[in-house]
């Protein structure tokens, strides 16, 4: 599409829209943009993203490669500098219309919204749910009411009503999608600003704690050498050098600066954890380590695992086996593990208040080691075969009855408490192994004896095949 198409297409359209190119150019607007930007559309020509919005040029450019790689429609947030020096917050909908090439860059279709009016929409769109839901009840009452008065009516009735269930579903499944990706868009932001604030001043520390090391070093050998040639020194140092246990401090000044190295490198494997799970830049396929992935997770829910007040400590066994290398969404596939293991410790929690944990699953018998003594957590890999690989999460929890088990996967179903749950995860979960990865996720359990998650996916991609 050249620019004088989009421009033709535009212009009859009212949604803010702009063509660009993989490196910020702008190559077409249409008058709903200069609109909000209160310029002329005349001055826009010749002119890049990056004059107009004020995220940083990295930041821009990798939203745009993201849109760039993406079969779909890539969701962002821009925030356009207006001619007034105001500031607007944009959702954008990025959507590549044609490829990178050799010989030219790709041009990416933007649509801006106003995030206040986007989030109006939000509400609206909740509001035509709950009527919706209203609808579907009264299209039960008349149905129960016309079955008394002629049978044919009521199956014309009970067609409708499927109709309306049917899109009642579509429009709880996009709330749902709208409502992740608002929130993991937002969590990945925040975590991976915390882990660059954090980064640079632990950088900082742990590359002089060398050097303090040494000057320290230094100065211990040249007050040695002091001693050594001056060895009566007189009353006032000798009893300066009892009161602060000199010895001791000379003793004591290195295992000091190991425990502060240890700690820095600690806090660096957080920050890089953090990083590893947010993958901002991570929106296509990939292939990477699903061990890395569990590990990143398992350190972010580590303050969950440790014990505090009436629940102890959460053990968790690792059975890793030698897998090779899966292509995959790696930012989502980190959700799916999230999900999983928050609701085995969600488990064990309460299984800690009964004070009673099982001792084996029903499905494969993986947690025969698992102890009645303790709440413990197994995670095992295995490879199948050449193409498939699978995860099994097992906890010796209290299990899930089969009312529960039939509805795991619902969308908004929850055995937790008001506030504590949205019944979002393993529906999200399931959509994320099942549709975008072309798996299989199966929750194996009986009451009394733990719960047996098995995740089961290809090791290679359908859409690199």
């Amino acid at each position: 599409m050249t620019p004088e198409q989009f421009l033709e297409i535009a212009r009859v359209l009212p949604e803010p829209l702009l063509l660009v190119s993989s490196d910020g150019q702008l190559l077409a607007t249409n008058q709903p943009v200069a609109d909000m930007l209160g310029l002329r559309r005349q001055q826009l020509r010749e002119k890049t993203l990056f004059e107009f919005v004020t995220e940083s040029a990295n930041d821009v450019v990798k939203y745009l490669q993201a849109c760039s790689s993406s079969r779909a429609m890539v969701i962002g947030s821009l925030t356009l500098r207006k001619n007034d020096g105001q500031t607007l917050i944009c959702r954008s909908q990025g959507a590549v219309i044609q490829p990178w090439s050799p010989e030219s860059s790709a041009l990416i279709l933007l649509r801006l919204e106003n995030r206040i009016l986007a989030s109006s929409n939000f509400v609206l769109l909740n509001e035509k749910i709950d009527e919706l839901a209203k609808e579907v009840q009264r299209r039960k009452q008349a149905e129960e009411a016309l079955w008394k008065a002629n049978q044919e009516l009521e199956i014309r009735v009970e067609q409708r009503t499927t109709v309306l269930q049917e899109t009642l579903n579509e429009l709880q499944l996009t709330q749902t999608q709208l409502i992740q990706a608002e929130k993991m868009s937002s969590l990945g932001q925040m975590v991976a600003g915390i882990a660059h604030e954090i980064n640079n001043p632990v950088s900082f520390i742990h590359g002089n704690l060398h050097y303090a090391h040494k000057y320290t070093q230094d100065l211990i050998k040249l007050v040695q050498i002091y001693q050594h040639f001056f060895p009566n020194t007189p009353s006032e140092i000798q009893e300066y050098v009892e009161e602060i246990d000199l010895n001791f401090i000379i003793q004591d000044i290195t295992k000091l600066f190991q425990s502060m190295k240890v700690g820095t490198e600690r806090i660096q494997e957080v920050v890089q954890s953090l990083r590893n799970f947010s993958r901002l830049d991570e929106a296509e396929l990939k292939q990477v380590n699903i061990h890395e992935g569990i590990d990143n997770t398992l350190m972010i829910l580590e303050h969950r695992l440790q014990a505090r007040h009436e629940y102890p400590e959460i053990k968790v066994i690792k059975k890793y086996s030698q897998l090779p290398n899966v292509t995959c969404y790696p930012g989502q596939l980190n959700q799916v593990f999230m999900n999983i293991i928050a609701n085995a410790i969600d488990a064990l929690e309460v299984s800690a208040v009964n004070g009673q944990w099982s001792k084996v699953n029903p499905q494969t018998n993986h947690n025969q080691t698992l102890t009645k003594n303790n709440p413990q957590i197994e995670i095992k890999t295995e490879v199948i075969d050449e193409k498939w690989i699978t995860v099994s999460i097992v906890d010796n929890g209290l299990g899930i009855n089969e009312q529960v088990h039939s509805k795991l996967f619902d969308p908004f179903f929850t055995t937790k408490p008001v506030g504590k749950g949205t019944g979002l995860g393993l529906s999200i979960s399931y959509q994320i192994i099942a549709e975008k990865h072309n798996g299989q996720i199966s929750c194996f359990s009986v009451p009394g004896k733990g719960a047996e998650f098995v995740i089961r996916i290809p090791v290679a991609h359908s859409d690199e095949i």
